[in-house]
């Protein structure tokens, strides 16, 4: 049986640009997917064909059971939809804006009010409730979009990019609100660019390059693609680089990345802290002073830049979102009618 979320064969083009070009998903219920690419991998284009948004040129999709394709009408009733940009009315309060949603969603006003003083307790935005939403933060703002998201309580949730832009402490606080909400039974797509958010929340991830999945696990699984650990190396003088990526050229079994703004050196190795121990002998033997040395796993990032020849963040020759603009904005309005 196909998952609450799932997808075959999903094609959508703009023009010359093939936004998905043959997208599989399958998302178990009560789980979370993390769809992580670049700008331009086709995340939002991919979200936009399952939220029935946009029309796939061709492929099938089903959501929380329905076919989306045949009953648009009924998936949008099924779903919340937090999108990469905070969609509410800055000159109404966080309260209206809430209860505005509901009373979209056809709730009665006694409920969409009710309904309303929960989520605002839940999100922290009570003692600001009864503010324009014009003076909230950028943080508060995406909590409320978040909130507006889950009025109805649905089976199925989409969020894209939901913490692009914020600063830590929201990121990390936005974090523990999708975590409470999976716990409920909810089944989640997040797309992201933030590698560490998707190793954070994700139960499986799926990478998306070009309008492809390109590779799809655990995080774990994703990182023992990229084999051993890394050895990351941070030398004292910029004059040093370039003997110091001799150094590791030797004891690594790939290539080296170098970033010159940091000074750092990173290079897969296998071995362990011995091998660490021998590289620092003979960093020292060769007169490279350094500032900081030390062996970590492989990250996301690793993989993404194994497995697409470039890191998660750098953005891709025609910018998703200007692919999708001539589809039309839109927001919760449309999505709850």
């Amino acid at each position: 049986m196909p998952g609450a979320i799932y997808a075959e064969g999903l094609v959508k083009t703009f023009g010359d640009v093939r936004a998905l070009d043959g997208v599989d998903l399958d998302v178990p219920e009560g789980t979370v997917l993390g769809l992580l690419g670049p700008n331009g991998a086709g995340k939002t284009t991919a979200v936009r064909c399952l939220t029935t948004l946009l029309r796939p040129d061709s492929g099938k999709a089903v959501v929380a059971g329905i076919d989306v394709l045949k009953q648009p009408n009924d998936v949008r009733r099924s779903i919340g939809l937090s999108g990469q940009f905070a969609a509410v009315d800055e000159y109404l309060t966080g309260r209206e804006n809430l209860q505005m949603v509901g009373q979209l969603y056809q709730m009665r006003s006694k409920a969409a009010k009710a309904r309303a003083v929960e989520l605002l307790e839940q999100f922290h935005l009570t003692d600001a409730a009864d503010r324009p939403t014009k003076t909230y933060s950028g943080g508060m703002r995406r909590r409320l979009d978040l909130a507006a998201a889950l009025v109805v309580s649905p089976p199925v949730m989409f969020m894209d990019e939901p913490t692009t832009g914020l600063d830590p402490r929201n990121r990390q606080e936005l974090w523990e609100v999708i975590k409470q909400l999976v716990s409920g039974g909810t089944t989640l797509l997040l797309t992201t660019q933030y590698l560490e958010e998707a190793d954070h929340l994700a139960h499986d991830i799926a990478v998306v390059d070009h309008g492809r999945v390109i590779a799809r696990g655990t995080s774990d699984q994703l990182k023992a693609r990229t084999g051993g650990e890394r050895v990351e190396v941070v030398v004292h003088e910029r004059d040093h680089m370039g003997t110091a990526a001799e150094v590791l050229a030797g004891f690594g079994k790939g290539s080296t990345t170098v970033e010159e703004h940091t000074r750092k050196l990173t290079v897969p190795v296998t071995g362990g802290a011995k091998l660490l121990a021998e590289v620092i002998r003979e960093l020292d033997v060769r007169g490279i002073e350094i500032d900081d040395i030390g062996l970590r796993r492989p990250t996301l990032d690793d993989v993404f830049l194994s497995l697409t020849g470039h890191v998660a963040e750098t953005a891709t020759e025609g910018d998703e979102q200007d692919q999708t603009a001539d589809a039309g904005r839109t927001d919760k309005k449309e999505a709850a009618k």
